[in-house]
């Protein structure tokens, strides 16, 4: 059986991100009202909530599914971790994940949770497998497109809805896959092309 991520490096990152996400819940309303993304509070140029709005949930149930969601990725891909650019990756991949809701989704008036952010890494871990030649790599990569396909053309799970208490935000799903492939690909073609050589 593979050995957890155990080293400092590894899991320091996802812990900060677990710990951040955690206390903002426990601040709420406050946290909420001043962080959340809010489409009409960026247009008045409150940028931060394009960054914390991801750090926030609509529910305990949403938190623990995010936590999950984390701790699961950093059993399955953890190895890859480095503690800075762990943290820029997910700043890079939420920045990026909101701006495409801002430019693209404008019916989208509010927006919290972590799972843009964690498709875009779940994306960045399988290419990493990728370049580490981990077949599997392809088939997690595939699967995680396969699910943003399906939920564009059949629309979010009614169920997982009613859990968190709150619509799916399935372009946040979206645009964090994007993120997460195109900020592995200079990584990926960097290895290709050295073995080439």
């Amino acid at each position: 059986m593979p050995k957890l991520p155990l080293q400092f490096q590894h899991f320091a990152g996802p812990l900060l991100i677990l710990t951040l996400a955690w206390l903002l819940y426990g601040l709420e309303p406050w946290s909420q009202t001043y962080l959340q993304y809010d489409r009409l509070q960026i247009e008045n140029g409150q940028w931060w909530r394009l960054l914390t709005g991801h750090l926030l949930h609509t529910n305990f149930n949403h938190l623990l599914l995010n936590s999950a969601g984390v701790l699961l990725l950093w059993a399955l891909h953890g190895y890859y971790y480095q503690y800075r650019p762990y943290l820029l990756f997910m700043l890079l991949s939420a920045l990026a994940c909101s701006l495409g809701l801002y430019l693209f989704s404008v019916q989208l008036i509010w927006y919290v949770g972590l799972s843009g952010v964690l498709h875009g890494l779940f994306a960045w871990g399988a290419m990493m497998d990728i370049r580490q030649g981990i077949q599997s790599g392809w088939l997690l990569l595939l699967g995680l497109w396969a699910k943003v396909i399906y939920e564009q053309w059949f629309g979010p799970s009614a169920d997982v809805a009613a859990l968190i208490d709150a619509n799916v935000a399935i372009d946040a799903h979206l645009f964090g896959a994007i993120s997460g492939t195109v900020l592995a690909l200079p990584a990926l073609f960097r290895h290709f092309s050295h073995k080439e050589r």
